[in-house]
């Protein structure tokens, strides 16, 4: 069940206490200091008596819910620990990324409420108190996720509060309205990347996909914005000459789709940003076979795909003034007796060829036949995601996104854009290195490239791979195979790093705007 949002407007001086609702969200600081919200609350010291027992530390994310507070009409106060108080450098400044954690608690505890509606004010006071608004949307969202619509009898969870008021003060009212439609936009991306990377292998196939992006192709083909799309088949690629695409798909009965959807919200001449998806709906390993424990979980392979997918819905909802392009390679990567086999040698679409030592390697295969036809497009830019490599996993954990870029101004530059716009999310990247050094893990004697460089570096020396085939454009790489996935009894999608992507591109476009 998805939760409904509004915005309520308050006089600054407007005693909180005063206000009918089901439930009050407000914040306090470690130390035993209450925010002005918190305070307005406090009518008779019952929120500094729960302080001052100790009951509530003001820690990040902690929380604790007060019934029938004396002074206050609203059944009930939820009080969340903010951390640390701010200095009086950035008394009004949220730190974005704690924040996350903190709207991950608030929407936890809120979904154990039965309270019909909650009106929050986490932190009303400050200057982007819009970040506050799109973190508290996209956390309650994430809770309220479910995707059990193939169980014969889906789970009955509790739906918690249904209605989420945010307190906005006159002056930021234009401000909290922008921030609210860009947060349902995100929320509404990220369930749809989730769901598509949840879902089973043998229903989320290439096909599967090309339909998912059509879908969205028509249902904003009504906004201002230009969406087309077109899906190239296996033969179509062949007249390319996708000789390394093409050479994943061999083992699969699974038709292989090559996805192209554009997002025209700019202007007619001006060069797109290119989103490339790795879009690998299941992967065995093929002939360099994967262990069988936990190969289920290789339906999530996908996962740059379905990120790309989700941004593109996010932006088109936006109505984004902005040209983006998604350029998804999809099939599945499948052993049988046509299958490509270790040591085959293949072409690229750029002419290039590739010695293919591992067949588990091939997600690199795909995309770089996706870089290469990247270059039609004349980009501004080309970021391309995928979960590429589980050297990446152990290299950087489940917390940060790898970011691979050349080391110039140029790229500099787009790298500092990716990362900014991750701290500003909380989808956070970490820039890692690049070189010739690396390439030197590459040389193959029979073939233009070895498609795998050896266990040391790999999650760099796969960058490397790809990075031979951005030579004529602007190019950074994602690689997300920690942040798209969780396993264990959490198991499933993150929805990362659709929030990241779609932070970028609005940035991007809100630069070339004021331009």
């Amino acid at each position: 069940m998805n939760v409904d949002f509004s915005i309520k407007t308050i006089d600054k001086k407007s005693n909180l206490s005063n206000i009918k609702a089901a439930c009050i969200v407000a914040g306090v600081y470690e130390n035993k200091k209450l925010t002005p919200e918190a305070e307005a609350l406090n009518t008779q010291g019952a929120i500094s008596a729960v302080i001052k027992s100790g009951d509530l530390t003001g820690k990040v994310g902690s929380t604790l819910v007060l019934r029938n507070v004396a002074g206050v009409v609203a059944e009930r106060i939820v009080l969340v620990g903010l951390g640390k108080a701010p200095t009086v450098e950035t008394q009004n400044i949220i730190n974005n990324v704690t924040f996350t954690k903190v709207a991950q608690s608030t929407a936890q505890c809120l979904a154990t409420l039965s309270a019909a509606d909650a009106l929050i004010t986490l932190p009303l006071y400050a200057e982007n108190y819009h970040a506050a608004i799109r973190s508290l949307v996209l956390a309650m969202r994430a809770t309220a996720y479910r995707c059990d619509e193939l169980k014969s009898k889906p789970e009955v969870v509790s739906t918690g509060v249904s209605k989420a008021i945010f307190a906005a003060l006159n002056k930021d009212l234009v401000n909290a309205k922008a921030s609210l439609t860009q947060g349902i936009a995100l929320a509404n991306g990220i369930a749809l990347t989730k769901r598509l990377a949840d879902l089973p292998a043998n229903i989320c196939t290439p096909t599967y996909l090309a339909n998912a992006a059509k879908k969205i192709s028509t249902e904003f083909k009504a906004t201002s914005v230009k969406l087309s799309i077109e899906i190239l088949d296996r033969k179509q690629c062949q007249a390319l000459k996708m000789g390394s695409f093409l050479s994943v798909t061999n083992g699969s009965d699974e038709p292989p789709k090559f996805i192209v959807l554009k997002h025209l919200g700019g202007k007619s001449k001006e060069a797109p940003i290119v989103l490339v998806g790795k879009g690998i709906t299941f992967d065995s390993g093929g002939i360099s076979l994967k262990p069988g424990l936990g190969m289920d979980e290789m339906k999530y392979d996908m996962g740059g795909a379905a990120s790309v997918l989700g941004t593109m819905r996010a932006i088109a909802e936006l109505k984004l003034k902005l040209n983006v392009i998604a350029v998804i390679p999809s099939c599945e990567n499948m052993p049988n007796g046509r299958a490509t086999k270790p040591g085959d040698i293949v072409t690229s679409m750029s002419g290039q060829t590739i010695e293919v030592l591992n067949t588990d390697a091939e997600g690199r295969l795909i995309l770089c036949d996706a870089l290469t036809y990247a270059e039609r497009f004349k980009p501004a830019a080309v970021v391309d995601i995928a979960t590429l490599t589980g050297a990446c996993i152990t290299s950087l954990g489940h917390h940060n996104s790898g970011l691979f870029t050349r080391h110039d101004s140029v790229h500099d530059q787009l790298a500092d854009q990716l990362l900014a716009a991750g701290v500003d999310t909380g989808d956070t990247a970490w820039r890692m290195p690049l070189g010739d050094a690396y390439h030197e893990q590459l040389k193959s004697n029979f073939a233009d490239v070895a498609n795998i460089g050896g266990p040391a570096g790999g999650s760099i020396t796969a960058a490397c791979f790809l990075e031979r085939f951005t030579k004529k454009y602007t190019w950074a790489h994602l690689d997300i195979a920690g942040t798209a996935w969780k396993s264990g009894a959490s198991k499933g999608a993150t929805g990362r790093p659709v929030a990241l992507l779609t932070t970028f591109l609005i940035n991007r476009a809100e630069a070339t705007y004021k331009s």
